[in-house]
Formats: structure tokens, C-alpha cells, sequence
């Protein structure tokens, strides 16, 4: 490993970065019919970021009774003031919800079929493991296939892997991402996207900024200088961008025939 890790992660990550950047999806978000069957997938990646972000919140702060100091102070309060902006932000009317609420609501604004999703949402909340609920869920492949590895990723119990798929799979790309969505629809589809653009711009503003810093910040402390943890960084975070090429290869080719593959 050189002296300069950063600078390697940096290095390894930028070609899958710009074959996202470049991606042939945004061509095909044309229509209106496009944008819903986008949604119908992509919702699964919103929810299961959140479901990064509080396995990194149980590892790096205490969430039990009785209370207990966290390893780190720094780390509790970075992934804390992240976990606050994602769980409880504004919507443009200033009313309190999650980034996972407020997409949803602008599916049911897009009139895109939330069904899919909400039902995955009640199993878990009747009790089942994610792993049930994606086998008993009528989801997208590619969605399934990019939930499936999140959550090998949260299972295998290691912080700055969390961190990593969590800063550079997700928040650290989303600004670029969805930079690209919102010129598509400002051109395409003006002033009849109000949440879904408040949604994306949102996402630019919060993620693009403030919490993409906290974000690197957090990988910077958990990794310190372990030369084995880094390189173990970098490779979940070059996998986690994989994953995200190969949703949006799913979702171009079910925008090529129309309708979502389910598997």
C-alpha cells in the first residue's frame, strides 16, 4: 500500500465512475413510462441505503439498553449527523421524513407501482428475513440481485466495509448520478416531477456535500493506517459500484422491452 491510500482508492475507482457517468440507462428515462418502470427497481436501492447506513449506526454508536460508551467518538457522531439528514429530512414543504418516504411518495406522484416495494417493506415487518422476503416478493432480478449484495456486505460484520459501500457505492456517486437524472427531466419533463426533481435535488445539495465529506471522513477513521482494512475498502468499494452497473444494465434492458424481468 502506498503512504497516500486515498490516492489508490481514487485511482481504482474512477473508471467504474465514469462507466456510470456514461451509462446508456439515462438515454432511455425518455418518457414518462420509462421514469415509473425506473423507479419500480431503483426504490430498492434507496431502501436498502438506509439499511447501510443503520448497520454502520449499530457498529459505531450504541442502540441498546443499558447504554454504553462507543469505541469512538468521532465515528459515533460522523455516521449520527448522517443518520439524522437521511432518517428525518424535509420535504419541500418542510414536513419531516425519510429520503426512503419521500421517493416513494414521488412514485405514487409519478403513478409508478409502489406495490412491489410496500409489500417487501410489510413482510420484513411481519417478521421475515430479508432474504425471505426477497425470495417471496415479486422484484425486479436486478434489484434482488443489488439487495442481495448489500446485505452480504452487512453481514460479513466489518465497519469500514459498511463504510465503504455505503460512501462509495452510494453517497459519494449518487451527486454525479443524479446530476445526469435531473438535466434528462428538467428537459424532459418540466414542472411535472415536483418531489421526484425536490427528491434528486435534495440529494445533490445533502449528499454532494456535507454528508459525502462526513462520509470519507468516517472511512478515514475506521481505516486509519491498516494497510489490510484499506485494501479491503477499496475492494468493496470498487465491487459496490459493480453492483450499481449491473442494476442499471438490468434496468436499461427491461426499459429496451418495456417491462421489469422479475426472476
Amino acid at each position: 500500500m502506498t503512504n497516500n491510500p486515498l490516492e489508490v482508492l481514487e485511482a481504482r475507482l474512477n473508471p467504474l465512475r465514469q462507466e456510470l457517468i456514461d451509462h446508456s440507462v439515462y438515454n432511455h428515462i425518455n418518457s414518462l413510462e420509462a421514469l415509473q418502470l425506473f423507479t419500480q427497481s431503483h426504490v430498492f436501492a434507496v431502501w436498502d441505503f438506509m439499511s447501510l447506513l443503520k448497520a454502520l449506526q449499530r457498529q459505531l454508536t450504541c442502540v441498546q439498553v443499558p447504554w454504553l460508551p462507543a469505541a469512538s467518538g468521532s465515528t459515533a457522531y460522523l455516521i449520527n449527523e448522517i443518520v439524522t439528514g437521511e432518517e428525518s429530512d424535509v420535504d419541500q414543504h418542510g414536513v419531516r421524513m425519510s429520503h426512503y418516504e419521500l421517493y416513494l411518495r414521488a412514485m405514487k406522484e409519478l403513478e409508478a407501482d409502489t406495490s412491489v416495494i410496500e409489500q417487501f417493506v410489510a413482510d420484513l415487518r411481519a417478521g421475515q428475513s430479508v432474504r425471505e422476503a426477497l425470495e417471496n416478493a415479486d422484484i425486479p432480478a436486478g434489484a434482488k440481485a443489488f439487495v442481495s449484495y448489500t446485505f452480504s456486505v452487512i453481514e460479513r460484520n466489518r465497519p469500514h466495509e459498511i463504510a465503504a459501500a455505503f460512501t462509495y457505492g452510494r453517497e459519494d456517486l449518487i451527486p454525479e448520478l443524479f446530476i445526469e437524472l435531473v438535466r434528462n427531466l428538467n428537459a424532459r419533463f418540466p414542472n411535472q416531477l415536483d418531489t421526484f426533481r425536490y427528491y434528486l435535488e435534495r440529494h445533490i445539495e445533502v449528499d454532494g456535500g456535507h454528508h459525502g465529506h462526513l462520509a470519507e471522513e468516517m472511512v478515514r477513521e475506521l481505516c486509519g493506517n491498516d494497510a489490510q482494512k484499506w485494501e479491503e475498502t477499496i475492494s468493496t468499494a470498487e465491487e459496490s459500484i459493480r453492483q450499481r452497473i449491473y442494476l442499471w444494465n438490468s434496468i436499461t434492458s427491461c426499459l429496451n422491452g418495456g417491462a421489469l424481468v422479475n426472476s
